[in-house]
C-alpha cells in the first residue's frame, strides 16, 4: 500500500463509522483529511460536501464542490450547495440561470423560489401565476397558496395575504406556529390589532407556545413596528427552504429536510425557525451535541430563544449531563420567571435529576402564575405529586393526584400511579381496583399498568384472578425484575411455587443489586408464607 493509500484508510474508515452514527461533525473532518490524501476523488469530494452542509457550513461545502468533476454522477446535492451560496451572495441572474439549466436545488424548491425571484426582479403579476400554477398541483398546493399569501404581504397587499392565510378560498393552509406569527403581523398592519390579541390567544391557550406570548406581549403593548416576517426576496427565498424542509420532516427518508433547514438559516440568518428546525431534526436523529449548538445559536433578542433553550437544556440531558442541562433551566427560570412553561420545564428536569424539593417549589411557582382549572395542567399536579409521594408526603401527593383526576378524569398514568400508591398502603383498595382497572382500559399494552391490576388483585388475596393480569405483564416487561418478582408471589400463593421460584431467580438474575434483592433471596431460601411471618404476617393480603 503506498503511502498516500496509507494516509486515506484510516480518516476514511473513520468518516465511514461517523456517517454510520449520524455524526455530521466527525465525518465532515475525516472526509475532509481523506481529501488531503485522496484529492479530486468523487466519493470524497460528494460526501464532505454533504457532511458540510448537513452542519450548515455552505461556504466550506460550495468550496469543496468545486473540485467536483462535472462528469461525474450524483450532482443534485453539488448544484443545491452553489445554488445556496449564489442566493447568499443575492447573485440573483445567475441564480435564474442555474435554474433555466437544470441545475437548481430540486423541483420542489426551484419552482417556488422562481416566484419570489420574480418577485425580486419587480413582476409580481408573474410571480402570482407561479404560484397560482404551484396552488393548482395537488401535492403543492399548500406550499403554493402560502408563498401566495407571503409574496402579497411582502408587497403590501395585506388584505388578500391575510384572505388567503385565514380562509378556505384556494386552499385550506395549516395553521402553524408560524403562519399563526405571520398572520398576527399582518393584521397588525391592517390596523386589527384586537383581532392579532385574538388569534394569539386562541392559539395560546391550546398551546402556550413562548414566541408567540412574546409577540402577543409586544402587540398587546403597541410595539410592533412595519412589517418584517418575510418581506425580500431573499427571505422569500429562505422561507421556501424552510417551509419545504418543515412539509417533509422527518418522513423524509435522507437528510434532506435537514440541509434544507440549515440553508434557509445560511439564507436568511435571522430566520429562528429554521435555526430550531434543524435542531428538532437533529435530536430526533439521535445527534445530541449538534442539536445543542443548533439550539445555542438562536440569539437572546429571539422570541424563540426561551423555546430553545429548553430545547438545548433537552439535548445536554440526552448527552448525559443533566447538572449541566438543569443549570440552564435554572439560569433561564431565573430570567424569565413570568413563564409557567419555563418553570414547569425547570421543574421537570430537577424532578429527573432527583431533586424533589427543588422540583415542588418550581411546580408550585408554575402553577401560581396560570389558570389551573385548564385540564392541561393535569400533568403539573401529577409530576408535583410524585415528588410529594418521594418526599414522604403522602397527604400532599394524594391533593395533587385527585386534583389531576379532577382535570383529566380518565388519565392512565395518574388512574395508575394512585391506584397503585393505594394498593401498597393497603388503603381504598376497591377504589384502588377501579381505577387500575380503567387505566388498563385505556392502555392495554402498558406492562406497568398491567402489573398493578395484577398486583390489586394480589392484595385483595384474589390470587386466581392475579394471575392472568400479571402474566401478561411479564411478556410486556419480560426483563423488569418488580414485574417478575410479583408474578413469582402470585405463582406462590396459588401453589405453583416451582415457576414462583424460577420467577425470583429471573428477578434477581435482572437486577441483583436492587433494593429488593436481599427479600427476594429470602424467599426462595424459605418461601413466601414464612417470609410473610417473619415480617409479620398480617397486611400483605386483605
Amino acid at each position: 500500500m503506498g503511502a498516500a493509500q496509507s494516509g486515506l484508510a484510516g480518516p476514511y474508515l473513520a468518516a465511514r463509522a461517523a456517517v454510520i452514527g449520524g455524526d455530521h461533525r466527525e465525518a465532515a473532518a475525516y472526509f475532509e483529511s481523506a481529501l488531503l490524501a485522496d484529492p479530486g476523488n468523487p466519493l470524497l469530494i460528494g460526501n464532505a460536501v454533504f457532511a458540510n452542509a448537513a452542519l450548515g457550513n455552505f461556504g466550506r461545502a460550495a468550496a469543496i464542490a468545486e473540485d467536483m468533476p462535472d462528469s461525474t454522477g450524483g450532482q443534485e446535492l453539488i448544484n443545491l450547495v452553489r445554488l445556496v451560496e449564489l442566493i447568499r451572495l443575492q447573485e440573483w441572474d445567475r441564480v435564474r440561470a442555474e435554474i433555466g439549466q437544470g441545475r437548481g436545488a430540486g423541483p420542489f424548491i426551484d419552482d417556488l423560489a422562481l416566484g419570489w425571484l420574480s418577485l425580486g426582479a419587480g413582476d409580481m403579476s408573474r410571480a402570482v401565476r407561479i404560484f397560482e400554477t404551484i396552488a393548482e398541483d395537488r401535492l403543492m398546493a399548500e406550499l403554493g397558496a402560502l408563498h401566495l399569501a407571503l409574496a402579497h404581504a411582502a408587497t403590501g397587499n395585506f388584505e388578500r395575504a391575510d384572505a388567503l392565510l385565514s380562509s378556505d378560498a384556494m386552499v385550506r393552509i395549516s395553521q402553524t406556529e408560524r403562519v399563526v406569527r405571520g398572520r398576527a403581523e399582518i393584521l397588525v398592519q391592517l390596523g386589527r390589532r384586537a383581532d392579532a390579541l385574538d388569534l394569539l390567544d386562541g392559539y395560546t391557550q391550546q398551546v402556550p407556545d413562548p414566541a408567540l406570548l412574546e409577540l402577543q406581549a409586544r402587540i398587546g403593548a403597541g410595539a410592533e413596528g412595519p412589517y418584517g416576517f418575510v418581506a425580500t426576496a431573499a427571505e422569500g427565498v429562505a422561507e421556501v427552504f424552510f417551509t419545504v424542509a418543515q412539509a417533509l420532516g422527518g418522513d423524509a427518508p435522507s437528510n434532506l429536510p435537514l440541509i434544507y433547514a440549515r440553508a434557509a438559516a445560511e439564507i436568511a440568518p435571522d430566520h429562528a425557525d429554521a435555526r430550531m428546525l434543524a435542531a428538532e431534526l437533529l435530536y430526533d436523529s439521535g445527534q445530541f451535541a449538534l442539536a445543542a449548538d443548533a439550539y445555542g445559536a438562536v440569539p437572546a433578542d429571539s422570541d424563540q430563544y426561551v423555546e430553545a433553550q429548553m430545547g438545548r437544556a433537552e439535548a445536554i440531558e440526552e448527552m448525559g449531563d443533566i447538572e449541566r442541562a438543569t443549570d440552564v433551566l435554572a439560569q433561564l427560570a431565573q430570567e424569565r420567571p413570568d413563564l409557567a412553561s419555563v418553570l414547569a420545564g425547570y421543574a421537570d428536569m430537577l424532578r429527573r435529576a432527583e431533586n424533589c424539593q427543588g422540583a415542588i417549589d418550581a411546580y408550585t411557582a408554575a402553577l401560581d402564575l396560570v389558570d389551573t382549572d385548564q385540564p392541561r395542567y393535569w400533568f403539573v399536579h401529577y409530576a408535583r405529586g410524585i415528588c410529594h409521594h418521594r418526599t414522604d408526603d403522602w397527604d400532599a401527593a394524594e391533593a395533587d393526584f385527585r386534583r389531576a383526576l379532577e382535570l383529566n378524569p380518565e388519565q392512565p398514568q395518574v388512574l395508575n400511579y394512585l391506584g397503585y400508591s393505594l394498593v401498597e398502603q393497603r388503603r381504598n383498595l376497591d377504589e384502588a381496583l377501579g381505577m387500575i382497572e380503567r387505566a388498563v382500559a385505556a392502555r392495554p399494552d402498558s406492562g406497568y399498568i398491567v402489573d398493578s391490576l395484577g398486583w390489586v388483585f394480589y392484595r385483595l388475596g384474589r390470587f386466581d384472578e392475579a394471575v392472568e393480569p400479571m402474566e401478561r405483564a411479564v411478556q410486556l416487561l419480560p426483563t423488569d425484575p418488580i414485574v417478575n418478582d410479583h408474578l413469582g408471589d402470585v405463582y406462590w400463593m396459588v401453589g405453583r411455587e416451582r415457576e414462583a421460584r424460577f420467577q425470583w431467580e429471573r428477578a434477581l438474575s435482572f437486577d441483583p443489586e436492587d433494593e429488593d434483592a436481599t427479600r427476594i433471596r429470602r424467599k426462595l431460601e424459605i418461601g413466601l408464607d414464612r417470609v410473610l411471618e417473619e415480617e409479620g404476617g398480617v397486611g400483605e393480603t386483605q
